[in-house]
């Protein structure tokens, strides 16, 4: 891992090294690979003029991985889990979301081979998450609680999201509730098939936004405003037509981001094409709100915190979208 970077106020001298963006190999995460490759693309085109930030992701296996980087300062923004940015913003880590980064995209995944086909066949069943902190557990906690469940009767397991396609198939979990494209992974396979989708039973699901150091903010504003101008972009350019998003996929499942078969992140992207959404990336209040009381009733937040504890919305309202030139 690269040590932290000192982000002097200048925004020019900034620009001297990339700005790590921590994140994860998955599909919620797309806009963060897409930004990057187009700060890039506009930066070769510009040669030279004017100031010249500069974006690299930084992939990491696991939320609690990621989140510990973000904690010491060994990276300055990451795409998180909004839950866990609540729980850290409360315990006094300096961080604030400035943006969403897609919406949808969990699957509650079971082997094709099984008879469950409702959550009541799952009681005493082996069901993997991603985290408690994870809105995937909110999820499941949704779907459980409609068939007048808990997650009590079923065994909740924590797993890294690239590992659940594996325990399925060795038949170490008997589901699990995870974001693309793990899920899409067992499908394409043959051996899983999906439960349940958020995008049929959750339409305004939000999971990972980017998040950043409040030292970065104060810092240098620019390069935030600059990260969530691409970040927006690319929301609007993946979902303006399928071309976009197959371009999407060979960069994704490149070494320097997913490194991932680009035949599976396709297959997210096409089973069905809303499977994950990035076109709305607005900021909506009673979203984070709702998302907080699912918490708190999960247990994984002790008390609700101050919605401004955890959010910074200047960037947001203050965006506009970059021209993804890709």
């Amino acid at each position: 891992m690269l040590p932290a970077l000192a982000w002097p106020g200048n925004a020019s001298a900034a620009a001297a090294k990339p700005l790590l963006v921590g994140g994860l190999p998955v599909t919620c995460n797309l806009t963060l690979p897409v930004a990057c490759v187009a700060r890039a693309t506009s930066n070769a085109a510009a040669k030279g003029a004017g100031p010249q930030f500069e974006f690299e992701f930084s992939k990491y296996n696991g939320w609690p991985e990621i989140k510990e980087s973000l904690m010491a300062g060994r990276i300055q923004a990451a795409y998180m889990l909004a839950p866990l940015v609540m729980d850290l913003a409360d315990k006094r880590v300096p961080v604030k979301i400035v943006s969403l980064g897609h919406r949808s995209g969990a699957v509650i995944m079971v082997r094709t081979d099984s008879p469950y086909q409702r959550f009541k066949d799952l009681a005493g069943k082996r069901v993997a998450i991603p985290s408690r902190f994870a809105v995937d557990f909110l999820f499941l906690r949704k779907m459980l609680t409609r068939e007048g469940m808990t997650p009590k009767d079923v065994q909740i397991v924590e797993m890294a999201p690239p590992d659940m396609p594996a325990a399925l198939y060795a038949k170490a979990v008997d589901a699990y509730c995870t974001g693309e494209p793990f899920g899409a992974a067992a499908q394409h396979a043959g051996y899983g098939r999906v439960l349940r989708m958020t995008r049929d039973e959750w339409r305004n699901y939000i999971c990972c936004v980017l998040t950043v150091r409040e030292e970065l903010i104060a810092e240098n504003r620019p390069l935030v405003q600059d990260l969530v101008n691409h970040v927006l972009g690319a929301g609007q350019w993946l979902d303006q037509k399928q071309d976009n998003r197959n371009k999407a996929v060979a960069i994704a499942a490149g070494r320097k981001y997913f490194n991932q078969d680009p035949n599976i992140i396709r297959f997210v992207m096409e089973n069905p094409v809303d499977r994950v959404t990035y076109g709305d990336l607005r900021m909506i209040r009673a979203e984070f709100e709702e998302l907080m009381q699912l918490s708190v009733e999960a247990g994984t937040i002790k008390a609700p915190v101050a919605y401004e504890k955890y959010m910074d919305e200047s960037f947001a309202k203050a965006a506009r979208a970059a021209a993804i030139a890709l």
